[in-house]
This record gives structure tokens, sequence and C-alpha cells, in this order.
């Protein structure tokens, strides 16, 4: 599924069975959706037998766009809301021959100079900023759980026999857990969002070769998927590539952080961003206290409601500074604490000095 994108950015998406692939079933989906201030990215990858995964990463996707388009809210709200949707349409889908079923599942949303990372499963997100290149998700696995422990090297979880076993993906309860951050874009960003089918074969000192060669996203996703195939292409292959052309102003909402702890319920991280409603009810107290001021002493009733006046933009005012204090953290936030791959071809871990 692709449209168009906006003048700010381009767009290219490439899915591809690979050449290991019994049937010639490819149980990836991508996603490119043009918004009127961004876009919408996705890649799924379904598991669950041929038909299943099929099923179940086309139908996550096509939930994920319309729900996202039906919601209301500010975007991560939004976009949290709409993996919950995805969520459970795969969920009540999996019954009869599909029992089982689920699929992994990846969403950037690019709104205005901003990206919004939603995350289940071991998909992967990078993104080329001045020659480097960024890890921007951890993957929710086994192997990779093994090697946050130290009990495998990043060469032996590639190779490992468990390497394709997720530990988080939609359809696997009601609740779903995802990991959920946002960070600023800036001009010649170049994001890639990819299926294991890529990662799991294409070493990064690669994917950062490919990355850099200035050409047109759909190229590079066909480069990409390419050298997948010339690796084995042991298993279904998808990119999506994301150029932003230009900086735009960042949104006026904050944006979502990372959480140290990995995948986070998505009704949690709801709760947790509509936290601010405690301001809305302080609001609403102190119109209340004042209209009951004016009514039980009518003779200041002009003194109260000016006192009253005064309070709310106190507090209106105080919320806009802080609101303003969010926003400039958010632009000089790092990104996460990845795996970087510099122009010498080596990883280096991005240190966040905020911790």
């Amino acid at each position: 599924m692709r449209s168009p994108a906006t003048p700010s950015m381009s767009s290219g998406l490439l899915t591809d069975v690979g050449r290991q692939r019994q049937g010639g079933v490819n149980q990836d989906a991508a996603l490119a959706l043009d918004l009127p201030q961004g876009g919408l990215y996705a890649v799924a990858d379904g598991m669950g037998g041929h038909a299943a995964g099929e099923l179940a990463a086309n139908l996550a996707l096509d939930t994920l766009s319309q729900a996202y388009l039906d919601g209301r809210g500010v975007p991560p709200e939004r976009l949290t809301e709409a993996v919950q949707a995805a969520n459970l349409s795969v969920l009540r889908h999996a019954v009869g021959e599909y029992v089982g079923m689920g699929t992994t599942l990846l969403a950037v949303l690019i709104d205005r100079g901003a990206a919004i990372v939603a995350h289940v499963g071991d998909s992967r997100a990078y993104m080329l900023r001045g020659g480097e290149l960024h890890r921007l998700t951890d993957d929710h696995s086994w192997v990779a759980e093994q090697v946050r422990l130290g009990n495998l090297t990043e060469a032996e979880a590639r190779d490992h026999q468990w390497r394709s076993v997720v530990s988080n993906a939609l359809g696997g309860e009601e609740r779903v857990r995802l990991e959920l951050f946002g960070f600023p874009l800036k001009s010649g960003d170049r994001l890639l969002l990819c299926s294991d089918g890529l990662s799991g074969v294409v070493e990064e000192a690669h994917l950062l070769e490919l990355l850099a060669r200035q050409n047109t996203p759909d190229q590079v996703a066909r480069a990409l998927v390419n050298a997948a195939n010339d690796a084995g292409g042991p298993d279904n292959i998808t990119a999506v590539i994301v150029d932003i052309s230009r900086s735009l102003r960042p949104p006026g909402y904050a944006l979502p952080p990372r959480q140290p702890d990995g995948p986070t319920y998505a009704d949690v991280l709801l709760s947790a961003r509509r936290g601010s409603s405690l301001l809305t009810y302080l609001l609403l107290t102190v119109v209340y206290f004042t209209l009951l001021g004016v009514i039980l002493v009518p003779e200041h009733r002009m003194l109260l409601g000016l006192l009253g006046i005064l309070v709310l933009l106190g507090i209106l005012i105080s919320r806009r500074v802080l609101h303003a204090r969010q926003v400039a953290r958010d632009a000089t936030r790092p990104i996460l604490s990845a795996q970087v791959a510099g122009a010498s071809g080596k990883s280096r871990p991005l240190q966040d000095p905020n911790h």
C-alpha cells in the first residue's frame, strides 16, 4: 500500500518473497500513507503458516491505517490506539485454520518536523544522519535479550537457531505491548524500516553503504532487497525508505520519550500521556469555585470573577512555559542508546548523556 509523499519528504518501498521460502508466499507487508502534514509508514512480518502470516500482516496494516485516520486526539495517542486496534483485529481473526497467527509491526509516523515510532517485534528502524547509521529500535526477541544480557554476541545471535523466535507480537493477547517514542527530524535524514529478512542477513556496515548512496528511495529499496537476496534470501524481505528533504517546525505537543524498560502495555502508555487531564480537572475546579463564590457572595462577584480569571490565566501560562521547555528538550534529546555505524563501517554505542 502506498500513496504519494508530501513535498517535505519522499518515500519508496519494496517487498520481496526472497529465495528460499516455499510456495512463493510473502508474509511481509508494507505501508506508505500520505498525511496532510507528514506520513504513516509501516512494516509487518506475519507468522503462523503461509496463509495465516500473510493475512495477519496485511490485516494489521489495513487496520492500523484506517484506525489512525479515524482516530482523534494528538498523534502519539492516535498511533498507540491504532496499534491496539491492529492487535485486536489480528487476534479476533485467529480462529479455525488461522489459530496462532500473529505479526510484528513497526510503524513510523512523521508529523511535521518529528517522527514517532511504534514498535512491536523484531522488524527494525534505522536512520542515516550525517554519515552515521543509527539503529532506532531494539528487537523484541529471545536472542536479542540474550545479547543484552551478555550471553550471546551479535555474531552468534545472527546465526542462532532461535533467531526468529520473537518475544512480542500482535495477536498474542488482548493487551498489546509496544515501544513508543519520538524524536525531531532534520533535513537530509533518511529512514529505513525493514523486516528481519533484510536486517538478519545484511550487515549494518553494508546497510550504511547502500543507504548513503545518492539514489531515490525506490532505488535504495531495490538495492537493499537485492543485497538480502544476494546473501541467500532466506526469508521474505521488505524495505521502506523515507527521505526528509527539508526541516519543518516540530509539532506543538511533547514527543513521547523512550521507556527504559522496553515494551509497555498500550493502555499504560495512554494513561501516562493522558495524565495531563489533571490540568483539565484543575481548571474546572477553579471555574466551579469561582462560580460558587459569585453565587454565594454576590456583593463581591466582580472581585471573585477577576480573581478566578487571573488564576486560570496563571495556570494556562505556566502550562505553556512548561510545554515550551519540553519541546526544547525534545529538540536536543539524543535519539536512542543504539548501535551506530559510521563512515568507517564499525559499530559503536550512541551514549545518552542524560544517563
